[in-house]
């Protein structure tokens, strides 16, 4: 069958479509549920995940654009395309991580899909914090600690309110209008649990989990050093996504078992950048697919080292397409210049001087 040409288009619009139709808790804990699974059948040998790469620069404003590759051998090429700049929500009123993810058939390098990846992006982090979450924290535990109250955190409590039940979520915010606003945004949701406003001291020595999802500037990290914390606390580490840029002490890190969710990433731009290697425990691949040997851990003081991981992307945006697919959402585009002769680029201009020819002899004859 000859293979289609078009490109599945999927905006804003048609990812708020489709969630709204499946529903929010139904896509997370299917995103949750799918995410486990891609983690469990995860093999090197069939699926080539580079460490990102891009451009940072300072002007005319901090931040940078990164790209997130993903090969599934024998079928598709996985792009998220990022941005960060921390200034755009003051500045631009935009997010601070802006993306796409396209999607390529690697049999002939058409251009599968394209699609929103601010949203889902959001999503899939939270999904991955619930994930790691689950294998590393505590069952029952009641108190979660919100650092930073932007965008993200509100994917970080909705996928950790699907496994937990919390009774108090405390947050904090550098900004007081952002922490303000945090009950408001996530009242769709529906939580059955108390959200106070705190400090970092408290956040740190009473949560049972935290998650640090900040926009702090580079070199100007830790968050917080010198607080004690439960002697088994989980810690999920989101915002570190910078060479220089950490969140946690490294008292803290060295005192803990350190799980990143991609070494050769996290070492660069995650917190396992200020440690050494062997301060570094297994990875969450290792973890996850063990946890019968590693739940000891649930006892112990742990930080997920969440620097995003192209698999994540990979898998959101497989979920999406599906979903697209089975309501008919989103548009198909004929998006590249695929000529009618492969072999001659300007074989539209041939046809339209024939057209145009055709009609001059009609009008003379």
């Amino acid at each position: 069958m000859k293979p289609s040409h078009q490109t599945l288009l999927l905006s804003k619009k048609d990812i708020i479509t489709i969630i709204n139709h499946f529903g929010v808790d139904n896509v997370m804990d299917e995103l949750i549920h799918r995410l486990e699974i891609a983690i469990s059948e995860y093999n090197p040998s069939n699926t080539d995940i580079p460490a990102r790469s891009g451009f940072n620069y300072n002007s005319p404003n901090p931040g940078l654009v990164e790209w997130m590759p993903v090969y599934q051998k024998g079928e598709e090429i996985v792009i998220k395309v990022v941005g960060y700049h921390p200034n755009n929500p003051k500045t631009y009123n935009l997010p601070t991580i802006i993306s796409t993810i396209s999607t390529y058939d690697t049999s002939n390098g058409h251009l599968k899909s394209l699609m929103d990846g601010v949203l889902l992006t959001a999503l899939r982090t939270g999904a991955s914090t619930a994930v790691a979450t689950k294998a590393l924290a505590q069952s029952d535990s009641k108190t979660l600690g919100l650092i930073g109250c932007g965008a993200q955190a509100v994917t970080q409590l909705h996928a950790l309110c699907r496994d937990f039940d919390f009774e108090t979520v405390l947050i904090f915010d550098v900004d007081e209008a952002t922490m303000s606003s945090f009950d408001k945004r996530t009242e769709a949701l529906n939580l059955n649990c108390i959200i106070v406003k705190s400090d970092i001291k408290n956040i740190v020595q009473s949560s049972d989990i935290i998650c640090t999802a900040t926009s702090i500037d580079v070199h100007a990290g830790p968050l917080f050093d010198n607080l004690e914390t439960v002697p088994h606390v989980h810690i999920n580490a989101v915002g570190s996504d910078f060479p220089g840029k950490v969140e946690l002490p490294i008292s803290l890190l060295k005192s803990s078992k350190v799980i990143p969710d991609f070494y050769n990433q996290a070492i660069i731009e995650g917190e396992c950048q200020q440690l050494q290697k062997d301060d570094i425990y297994k990875d969450w691949v290792e973890i996850l697919n063990n946890s019968a040997q590693y739940a000891s851990l649930k006892g112990e003081s742990t930080v997920f080292d969440s620097t995003g991981w192209a698999l994540e992307d990979y898998v959101v945006s497989k979920l999406f397409t599906e979903y697209a697919t089975s309501i008919g959402a989103g548009s198909y585009i004929e998006i590249e210049s695929l000529s009618s002769d492969v072999k001659n680029p300007y074989a539209f201009i041939s046809s339209a001087f024939s057209v145009e020819k055709a009609i001059d002899l009609i009008k003379t004859s």
